[in-house]
């Protein structure tokens, strides 16, 4: 009898664990959303090589509205990085606002998403590679003033890219949106989504998502945004300005990630908190654009140009 009572524990467990391992795949494999806009100023379709190859679109301003001054001068550019499960198109709601302000953006899709190529097991590391591979594809256009280069991350997009800081991100200034500070707080919203249990999958996923990662547990429990944030602070008149907004009607990704990481900081974070109902729609408050535009005027527009 304890022999049969060992067996059935022991398929039970395996079933368990199988389940468990088969929605961990599951949900490292981001679904790929469809390209379903297209931008409405003139646009460049491009690839540039990161991880894998990368698929974008370079918007143009209106030359008319922004003219160059001469053949030496260059655009001043942006680059938008998306989140988790998005894609190029579903950044487009911040294209309108930065073209007509003169800026060339650069809107591409993360590896394994959208349109660029896939990675058998992608992680939060991958948007930190990629943004690093877009700027320098931005930095090595000759239209492009690679002085004057600015970032905006949504979600993920923004955590990589503070993360890129710590491997010598060379951009003028950045903006994160709706970040979390850890990449298993994804883990954790999108077992709340779905209505599945925190424990013991919030545990079990992140551990899987790293092993088929082939990611040492270390080098992501190394990860502190607040000590990246603490170290870019101190190099004084070389550090890269950083704005962060949050939404405090998010429900997915809670301005607690925001208040938190500020809190562990030693010194003053420049930070806006806008009220709009959800984790994508920050843009739709003018309190956003009323600071997220005089910064990106301040510290990547009206910065000297490379010579």
């Amino acid at each position: 009898m304890i022999t049969i009572v060992i067996i059935v524990a022991a398929i039970l467990l395996l079933a368990c664990w199988s389940a468990i391992w088969w929605l961990a795949a599951k949900s490292q494999s981001p679904r790929r959303a469809p390209i379903h806009r297209k931008p409405e100023q003139r646009y460049d379709t491009v690839t540039f090589e990161g991880k894998a190859q990368l698929t974008g679109w370079l918007i143009w301003p209106d030359p008319i509205q922004h003219p160059l001054r001469d053949e030496q001068e260059r655009y001043p550019a942006i680059v938008i990085s998306h989140g988790w499960g998005s894609n190029r198109a579903r950044v487009l709601r911040y294209a309108n606002r930065l073209a007509d302000a003169g800026y060339v953006l650069l809107l591409y899709d993360v590896t394994s998403h959208g349109e660029s190529e896939a990675v058998k097991a992608p992680s939060a590391l991958l948007f930190r590679d990629d943004i690093m591979a877009a700027v320098q594809y931005l930095r090595r256009r000759p239209e492009i003033d690679p002085a004057r280069i600015g970032v905006l991350g949504h979600s993920l997009g923004g955590f990589g890219t503070l993360l890129a800081l710590d491997e010598g991100l060379e951009v003028a200034a950045i903006v994160t949106d709706s970040m979390p500070s850890r990449p298993f707080t994804m883990v954790a919203a999108e077992l709340r989504r779905r209505k599945l249990p925190l424990f013991p999958l919030a545990w079990m996923i992140p551990r899987i998502w790293l092993w088929r990662a082939r990611i040492p547990r270390a080098d992501y429990d190394g990860l502190n945004l607040a000590s990246t944030l603490g170290n870019n602070a101190q190099k004084g008149d070389a550090q890269v300005p950083v704005l962060m907004v949050h939404s405090n009607g998010d429900t997915f990704i809670p301005v607690t990630e925001l208040t938190g990481t500020i809190q562990r900081l030693s010194y003053e974070q420049p930070h806006v908190l806008v009220d709009t109902p959800g984790h994508s729609c920050s843009e739709q408050d003018e309190r956003f654009w009323d600071a997220v535009l005089p910064f990106y005027e301040t510290y990547v527009r009206d910065r000297q140009a490379a010579t």
